[in-house]
């Protein structure tokens, strides 16, 4: 069998399944069958409207929180505390081993901190003069 190599340049999510399928299964060959559990926690005004929340993803019993956006209004009065607080509870009543995150460096690492969250790495100039750190909190 001959492989070669190409480019596509508007990758589908047919080519994408056919890229993550195998690696699933390899994946799950060593260790274990684990199913993503998409999490949202959703902040909303008097009218419904979303203005914030988490969303987070559980699998392999661990919780990444992906997403966490606090309302401008709202900032530094607790909610995001509180958002973080009530995700933890989350991963615990699913077993989780711990949270892990990423975040800019112009964003508020030292919010992670004050709630126990350890910084494990990082990478630099990602954006251009700014760092990507990458945080874990084990439960």
């Amino acid at each position: 069998m001959t492989l070669r190599i190409e480019r596509s340049q508007n990758p589908t999510d047919e080519e994408e399944q056919a890229i993550l399928l195998p690696l699933r299964a390899y994946n799950a060959s060593k260790a274990g069958v684990s199913r993503q559990e998409p999490i949202a926690l959703l902040v909303r005004d008097d009218n419904g409207e979303i203005l914030g929340g988490l969303y987070a993803r559980v699998f392999y019993q661990w919780m990444f929180i992906e997403l966490l956006s606090v309302p401008e209004q709202a900032r530094g009065q607790g909610l995001g505390s509180k958002l973080m607080r009530m995700a933890e509870d989350v991963a615990r009543e699913k077993e989780c081993v711990g949270v892990w995150l990423d975040t800019f460096d112009f964003q508020a690492p030292g919010f992670y901190q004050k709630l126990g969250y350890s910084e494990l790495g990082e990478i630099v100039d990602y954006p251009p003069g700014h760092k990507r750190l990458f945080f874990q909190k084990r439960l």
